[in-house]
């Protein structure tokens, strides 16, 4: 059984080849699989790239993929999706704290006929705001994406074939991979194993780019909408029973003075709400805008061991086989 091994690189040239070292000796030990490798470099700042090609001459199970600009994790994860062809398809990190040690415990438990399995830490490594983080999506996925009651999401994941076909199916150009994964399906299993420390460096995700990749939520639920609304309403209703009480004490009491520091304040907590509704309503229409205008999930440079496979994927371009750089073909030969 082919399992392809999709990994995100970004600014990994001092662990991206231990990472194929050590994946690639797991699998020498477990008879039943083969395995490939799709390493998509997300234009990293470092030589990662150059390190990828080079493991592509010495491995031919690599296949190394370019992207013109930085795309983010998961577009590049659907890119390297879109190249993986094996009958499994294995996501990890290229910082070693998805280590390759814990490769034969997932693979283990998607044998018992789930769709997905999740690797879930015992103990997480992290600094204390990624832990933040992570336990923030732990309680806003559900509402927001669907997650399954009693399944915890994480980087380390595998997933079956048949998944895979559908996940690709999606072209908008800011997919969140475990949203995908909960349309999909529901048959999702967890499995527990070690979270490791990050070998070199510290966390590419700063707490803007965690903030941004947590509003890819809102591209699959309708549910801060919704909230908009009713926070609308109930504010509408407040401000309909202040006037009213309002009304009624100023009848029985004329001299009342009425105090414009109070009209101030009200007038800001309903222009606060005002503009709250308007953000939210904007992202959506940002997010329709940019779908209609065709924004790329991810564009390709060029590619190491994957000749064939872009042939298939698209007739207009003949990658080089030297650099393996995508070449313009005459229109006589399309």
């Amino acid at each position: 059984m082919l399992v392809s091994v999709v990994i995100p690189c970004y600014n990994s040239a001092h662990t991206i080849g231990k990472v194929v070292e050590l994946v690639s000796e797991q699998f020498d030990q477990m008879q039943e699989y083969t395995c490939e490798f799709v390493l998509v470099n997300d234009c990293s700042a470092d030589d990662t790239y150059a390190v990828i090609r080079e493991l592509g001459r010495k491995y031919p199970n690599v296949r190394g993929i370019n992207l013109m600009r930085n795309f983010g994790q998961h577009n590049a994860l659907m890119c390297a999706m879109n190249y993986a062809e094996g009958d499994l398809v294995l996501g990890m990190d290229d910082d070693m704290q998805t280590h390759p040690s814990q490769i034969p415990i997932i693979l283990n438990k998607i044998r018992e006929g789930y769709d997905v399995v999740y690797g879930v830490y015992e103990k997480r490594l992290n600094s204390p705001i990624k832990n933040f983080t992570s336990w923030l999506n732990k309680v806003t996925s559900r509402a927001l994406l669907g997650r399954p009651k009693d399944i915890v999401s994480s980087n380390y994941w595998v997933i079956t074939r048949q998944v895979r076909d559908e996940v690709i199916k999606y072209k908008n150009y800011n997919p969140y991979v475990d949203a995908i994964f909960f349309r999909v399906t529901h048959n999702i299993g967890n499995v527990p194993i070690e979270h490791h420390k990050r070998e070199y460096g510290s966390s590419n995700y700063t707490l803007g780019k965690l903030i941004k990749l947590w509003m890819a939520y809102w591209n699959y639920s309708m549910l801060p909408l919704r909230i908009a609304t009713v926070i609308g309403s109930i504010m509408a209703v407040i401000g309909i029973v202040s006037g009213v009480v309002l009304a009624i004490s100023k009848m029985i009491s004329p001299s009342m003075t009425v105090g414009w520091a109070s009209i101030v304040c009200i007038l800001l907590v309903f222009f606060g709400i005002v503009l709250l509704v308007l953000g939210v309503m904007g992202e959506y229409i940002g997010d329709i805008v940019l779908s209609i205008n065709s924004t790329p999930q991810y564009v390709v440079r060029e590619t190491v061991n994957l000749k064939d496979r872009n042939r298939k994927r698209n007739r207009r371009y003949e990658p080089d086989q030297e650099g393996d750089r995508p070449r313009q073909q005459n229109a006589g030969q399309r």
